[in-house]
């Protein structure tokens, strides 16, 4: 077989830095390719598509520039670390803008409610709903806030690579509800049935079922509202463009088009990965930053004790996302950059969605329309929408080549009778992404829009660890592994590398001792 040396000739040779492949250039990936560059590591990233950032890819299309994923930034000091890391500012390359109001939240019968993060406008606007609930919309933030300070302050950055690390939180999980759905616990603070919805909606930005997600995900709210949530000028695409600048910088490559088909194993070490075109590259340290699930059952030859096939079809996937891309030749000012459009059902829907895996005839939508804030990204006069409705992911067996265009029209149809009227004359470019394309591109393990679901035995040491217990020298990132998917969650699955990958010179010394 060749090996990527071979096709390079003396260019790899020429590096005398210990080599680590990351396999996937979603943002874990990317992020786990910086971390690596700046700890000595010489880097190689390999993308099966013809372009970087996995689901934080970008369509282009009649003028229109779509990000095809990630929307919201939450946590920006995670990217800023990043860019310090390689000796630039986060600014120098992007932009980031405070969203204001966050959301807007429309129910079904017309009324709104616009979530910020100003903690007398959130006030405001509870009483405005159900005066009865400040005082419980106060004391479920200061919940909010003691979880996000361990949960996320304190061990989201942390290794669950043992059963004592999980035994050693413990009483802050049983104190902190964790064994709870956040709904329920939210249920305990609030009693307007609306207002349960607004506070308890987060994990489904994760893939998570707010009946069924630990109450330990009420930490978005207090995140959201410490560090905001911004949208990067010129769309999500320009943190994944700066990302991949700074690796480069770093002496490291983004490879596209390059499809991995396995992970190479000697002596109970991974070795690097051979290519579907047969070409293998050799690596010190590989670091995986496709689907879990994909991983464990398809790169990784004999899986692993921990996560066998058996294990693995019986593990629950995150829900699937339809997504429709469109154009308007008009705009629609009145359309806030970020809307939650509630159906009429939420308990039902979400049971149907996740549990029956029913596609339903109700929908609840997420609207997303980034001209509201950056006007280049269509153009003169035109608006940009992205429309996301959470479905079954491919265990409903919904055939999508089928369904697609019967469900946009659908979409549409909900679309033009509540926030965009005349929008099937204004419509001027169209493209959807269904489960089956989950599946397709990104080799989704059930087409699953985020990987396992973040239920507690699928959280913390019960999801696949960040340093892989099956073989040595192999390591994991993105939404499928530990702290789990979002922004934050992707860019902290990359910053426990420091604490378990070892340094490039320690790396390289044990590699001379076993040549040797």
């Amino acid at each position: 077989m060749l090996t990527l040396a071979d096709k390079t000739g003396s260019q790899i040779d020429a590096d005398p830095r210990p080599h680590a492949v990351v396999i996937g250039s979603g943002f874990g990936g990317l992020a786990a390719a910086v971390r690596l560059g700046a700890r000595g590591y010489r880097v190689t990233v390999l993308e099966r598509l013809d372009q970087p950032g996995g689901r934080a890819r970008v369509h282009r299309q009649d003028g229109f520039t779509f990000d095809a994923g990630p929307t919201i930034v939450t946590a920006p000091f995670l990217l800023e670390e990043l860019w310090r890391l390689a000796g630039r500012r986060l600014a120098d390359d992007v932009a980031l803008v405070p969203m204001d109001p966050f959301y807007k939240i429309r129910f079904d019968d017309g009324a709104t409610f616009a979530y910020s993060g100003d903690p007398a406008r959130m006030r405001a606007e509870v009483a405005r709903i159900a005066p009865g609930d400040v005082d419980g919309y106060e004391r479920f933030m200061a919940f909010s806030r003691e979880v996000c300070r361990i949960g996320f302050e304190e061990l989201g950055h942390v290794p669950f690579g043992s059963v004592g690390s999980m035994l050693r939180i413990a009483p802050d999980l049983i104190r902190l509800s964790g064994h709870r759905s956040l709904h329920a616990v939210v249920a305990r603070f609030i009693r307007d049935p609306r207002l349960r919805t607004v506070f308890s909606f987060h994990p489904l930005l994760i893939g998570g079922n707010p009946f069924r997600a630990s109450a330990l995900y009420g930490l978005i709210a207090h995140l959201e509202r410490e560090w905001g949530v911004h949208f990067a000028m010129g769309g999500t695409g320009r943190l994944v463009d700066g990302l991949v600048g700074l690796i480069e910088a770093q002496g490291g490559a983004v490879r596209c088009g390059a499809e991995v088909a396995r992970i190479t194993v000697a002596g109970g070490r991974a070795t690097g990965v051979a290519l579907a075109d047969s070409t293998e590259v050799p690596a010190a340290i590989t670091v995986s930053n496709a689907d879990s699930a994909y991983t464990y059952g398809t790169l990784l030859a004999g899986g692993s004790r921990r996560w066998t096939p058996r294990r693995l079809a019986r593990a629950r996937s995150s829900m699937g996302l339809f997504v429709w891309y469109f154009g308007t030749r008009r705009k629609y000012p009145q359309v806030e950059h970020h809307t939650i459009l509630l159906g009429p059902r939420y308990r039902e829907l979400l049971a149907d969605i996740f549990d029956r895996k029913r596609l339903a005839e109700d929908m609840s939508l997420y609207l997303h329309r980034p001209t509201a804030t950056d006007p280049l990204l269509a153009p003169e006069g035109c608006d940009a929408f992205y429309v996301l409705s959470p479905v079954p992911n491919l265990a409903g067996g919904q055939d999508w080549a089928d369904l697609a265009e019967p469900y946009r029209r659908r979409v549409q149809a909900r679309l033009e009778a509540t926030l965009l009227p005349g929008l099937s004359d204004a419509l001027v470019t169209s493209r959807v992404t269904t489960p089956q394309d989950f599946a397709d591109d990104f080799l989704s393990v059930r087409g699953s829009g985020f990987g396992l679901e973040p239920i507690l035995t699928q959280s913390a040491w019960f999801r696949p660890h960040n340093r892989s217990e099956a073989v040595e020298n192999l390591f994991l990132v993105g939404a499928g592994t530990h702290p789990g998917a979002g922004l934050p969650g992707v860019l902290s699955s990359a910053r426990i590398l420091d604490s378990v990958v070892p340094d490039a010179r320690s790396c390289a010394d044990r590699s001379a001792r076993r040549a040797h």
